[in-house]
């Protein structure tokens, strides 16, 4: 099947180019099938090759299929070809099966949109654009996956683009991401300048062999500058700080896609980036320890936001910024298979609550409606007692926040206990980083699910009785993530074993029940984690379980606190006054004053040459044939009288 690997963006790529074209056409079901369909035939592709991958001998488990030469231009040669190897075997059946759900849940979410066909082509385009970035071979074509992911995210974070709150945080996401892509694209560059060569083997191959000579310091700083590069292009699509600031708002776009970006797709492009660069990053020391403090405060900042947040999309968007964070935290410390694994297990989890909050929305959304009420369906302050009437979505919803909070024999506990394992025996500053924002997202979690499903019903009786569980369309996707958010932490030994030929390591796997057989520290630091993950929830009940004033009245003790973390410590704002302000300003002057005195004076003044000159010299023609005869003898006379003079 590896042979065949270009079937799984090949068959997205066909359902994008028949619902884009055809699908206003078409009947609602033969789109969703075509766009389900497509996907889950990809899924199923990858899945085949990746057996196929790990039937091999390990030394062969790295693939490169040429499909045909792309650019020819001077040294530079750049093929369209797809490597395979276990990283991307791992991220290509995690797209493609989280996003394959995604699709499934989005029949019933947009089943009433009448942009239903946009939709799933926007949503096809998604998945082709990620598994472009995903198996491509080099730099070029993993830049133009990267360039299609951000495209996307424009798209479908303004797909209901006559709200002008979507495409506002559409033009957020898309213009934020420039920032970094700048970076990105500067460190491609750089690559080719250095090594004659985009492919991602001969890259690597040259950094490794010490007869090139990159150990000498001149050399290590062109890698360490290519590094950073390539980091900043990171920090804009896995929103680390400073360029977080578009991920909250992306959940303007229907929830459904807000899954997508926030689980398997756009998002994790950086982190897997790093990864696939470990060989760079591991030869400049000082970059990958940058990557790792960026990561720890990150998931820390992120995490205190989300505490005090009170629509329940943004609060976890904050926290998979957070998440986000504890994976270039495990990178940063050199774990980068631990990196991975928490991606794979966050992508269950968080699709798992993302979906959750679109069914909570989805049924908010109709009993407001039907009561003719004006409430905000995604404000927690609005619901409580949901569980009475959804109750598959709130168990699964409750599984999810257990396993993001770090709950014991849950899969995020293993990969997160296995980062903060990793960070304690690399930098014990951020693993104290690790370790605050645990307890927050322990905290923030039980917040969200006691306000939302717990508790008396906040809008009243009218509106309550509008209340219902999804269609099974939806609800049968949160089962399935929430089967892989419990199971996908208890394959962390044979994943580390299937990814260690890439990372070229055999890394100690710290994290869960193994960790009890290590005895003495890393013992230790097991029950740290589990005691980190029960005092948030401890904290969380004692505030939320039952009404009261207890929160209002620890708002107002922490009052400068409370509002530093509602206002998100004012990073909007600095920008707007920073930047935005100022650019507007700049365009002002420029539009007022450079281009209506200067630009319209230079290009007004040329004119009015033209005509002065135009208004003499039109009074050489009179008309009159005598004055042509007297010009044509004064002409003469003037010609004869210079000969004569010489």
């Amino acid at each position: 099947m590896i042979d065949y690997l270009f079937l799984t963006i090949l068959l997205p790529l066909v359902g994008v180019l028949v619902n884009g074209f055809f699908g206003a056409r078409l009947p609602k079901k033969l789109v969703a099938v075509i766009g389900c369909g497509t996907v889950g035939a990809a899924f199923l592709i990858g899945v085949s090759a990746l057996i196929a991958l790990a039937r091999l001998p390990v030394a062969e488990r790295s693939v490169e299929l040429s499909l045909f030469e792309w650019m020819a231009a001077g040294d530079l040669r750049v093929h369209a070809a797809l490597l395979f190897d276990p990283l991307s075997a791992v991220m290509l059946v995690v797209v493609s099966g989280i996003g394959l759900l995604i699709h499934v849940y989005s029949i019933g979410y947009m089943w009433k949109d009448s942009g239903f066909a946009r939709y799933f082509t926007y949503l096809n385009l998604f998945i082709v654009s990620m598994l472009i970035l995903i198996l491509g071979n080099n730099f070029v074509v993993f830049y133009v996956g990267w360039e299609l992911v951000g495209l996307c995210s424009y798209l479908l974070i303004g797909f209901w683009f006559h709200k002008p709150s979507a495409a506002d945080a559409a033009k957020k996401a898309f213009i934020v991401n420039r920032v970094g892509d700048l970076g990105f694209a500067l460190g491609i560059f750089a690559i080719f300048a250095v090594f004659g060569t985009v492919q991602f083997s001969e890259v690597f191959h040259a950094i490794r062999e010490p007869v090139n000579g990159f150990v000498d310091g001149q050399n290590l700083l062109v890698l360490g500058a290519i590094a950073v590069l390539l980091f900043i292009g990171a920090m804009g699509k896995s929103a680390q700080i400073p360029l977080y600031v578009w991920l909250p708002d992306a959940m303007e776009g229907p929830t459904p896609v807000s899954a997508l970006i926030h689980a398997a797709t756009m998002v994790t492009a950086g982190v897997y980036m790093v990864a696939r660069c470990h060989v760079l990053y591991e030869l400049v020391p000082g970059v990958l320890a940058f990557v790792g403090v960026i990561g720890a405060v990150t998931a820390v900042l992120a995490a205190s936001i989300a505490l005090v947040q009170h629509d329940i999309k943004r609060v976890l968007a904050y926290s998979t910024i957070s998440q986000l964070g504890y994976m270039f935290l495990g990178c940063g410390v050199g774990a980068y298979a631990a990196a991975i694994f928490h991606l794979m297990t966050h992508a269950f989890f968080k699709a798992l609550l993302f979906l959750g909050s679109g069914s909570v929305i989805h049924s908010m959304e109709h009993a407001i409606r039907h009561a003719h009420g004006d409430a905000d369906p995604q404000d927690m302050r609005n619901m409580g007692g949901l569980g009475r009437h959804m109750r598959i979505t709130a168990l699964t919803f409750v599984v999810g926040s257990a396993a993001l909070a770090g709950v014991p024999f849950l899969s995020g506990f293993y990969s997160k206990e296995e980062i903060l394992t990793s960070a304690w025996e690399g930098n014990r500053l951020l693993w104290g980083l690790g370790v605050a924002g645990a307890v927050m997202t322990a905290f923030y979690m039980t917040r969200q699910v006691l306000k939302t499903f717990f508790g008396k019903f906040r809008l009243g009786d009218d509106i309550e009785a509008g209340l219902h569980e999804s269609a099974a369309v939806m609800t049968v996707p949160l089962l399935l993530l929430a089967v892989g958010a419990v199971g996908a932490g208890w394959i962390a030994k044979p994943l580390h074993v299937f990814l260690s030929p890439v990372f070229n390591s055999q890394e100690v796997i710290h994290g869960g029940v193994e960790a009890a057989a290590h005895g003495g520290g890393h013992g230790s630091l097991m029950v740290i984690a589990i005691c980190a993950a029960f005092a948030g929830i401890a904290v969380g009940v004692a505030l939320y379980a039952k009404a009261s004033d207890r929160p209002t009245r620890l708002a107002a003790a922490l009052e400068p606190v409370h509002r530093l973390l509602y206002n998100k410590y004012y990073v909007d704002e600095i920008y707007d006054r920073l930047m935005i302000s100022q650019g507007h300003a700049l365009s002002r002057f420029l539009a007022n004053v450079f281009d209506a005195h200067f630009i319209d004076g230079v290009v007004n003044g040329v004119a009015k040459v033209v005509g002065g000159v135009g208004e003499v010299l039109k009074k050489c023609q009179t008309g009159y044939v005598r004055n042509y005869a007297l010009t044509m003898a004064a002409g003469v006379v003037a010609i004869l009288l210079y000969f004569l003079m010489r």
